[in-house]
């Protein structure tokens, strides 16, 4: 009788409790395109080149303060270099590179945030670029303004082109490229700046 009642009262105790626990509502924050930046950087054996790409939207999601998901589209046929060569902006918008006129946009999703110290996580999820998808790793910061506004910030995102099939003048495909070789990697700077 008594196991019967410390049963019950047990089995009371988790349902009143269960009450009182609030389910886990996400709150998604819009990305805003226009206060939002992605620069990239690309290198080669004799220099290097960079310049910007413009966002086309994306939503971050939270559980209080804390990233737990989202996704950002990339507006491939804004490419733009630094130093205004229509010839390269021309070329990396051609199928050696991007292919912009059959792949339009390039995605990344949100898979994991695993948080570290401060206002840094590290964000995992899968980037998107012309088809094809692999999983990405990078870390990132998360800052909070007065207004209620998020800024998610990556300085160093590590991208292998090659494994999106640009493969133009990379030497791990073409050894005897010499000093016309472009490094498979580049590099992107995003920021993302988002409210409810």
């Amino acid at each position: 009788m008594k196991l019967k009642f410390t049963s019950f009262a047990l089995l009371a105790l988790v349902v009143v409790s269960s009450a009182f626990i609030a389910p886990f509502k996400p709150t998604t924050y819009k990305v805003d395109a226009e206060k939002s930046s992605l620069t990239w950087v690309g290198k080669k054996l004799t220099g290097s080149h960079n310049g910007s790409i413009a966002l086309q939207s994306g939503n971050l999601i939270f559980d209080g303060k804390k990233l737990t998901g989202g996704n950002f589209v990339i507006n491939m046929a804004t490419i733009k270099d630094a130093d205004k060569s229509d010839r390269l902006e021309g070329h990396l918008k051609a199928d050696d590179f991007f292919g912009v006129d059959k792949f339009a946009t390039s995605t990344f999703t949100v898979k994991k945030v695993t948080p570290g110290t401060g206002n840094n996580v590290t964000v995992s999820g899968d980037l998107t670029i012309k088809g094809v998808t692999n999983p990405i790793t990078f870390p990132a910061t998360i800052t909070w303004a007065a207004d209620g506004s998020v800024t998610a910030s990556a300085e160093k995102v590590v991208v292998d082109r090659t494994k999106y099939g640009i493969k133009f003048r990379s030497k791990g495909m073409f050894p005897d490229v010499g000093d016309k070789m472009i490094y498979d990697d580049f590099e992107l700077a995003i920021k993302l700046v988002a409210k409810k």
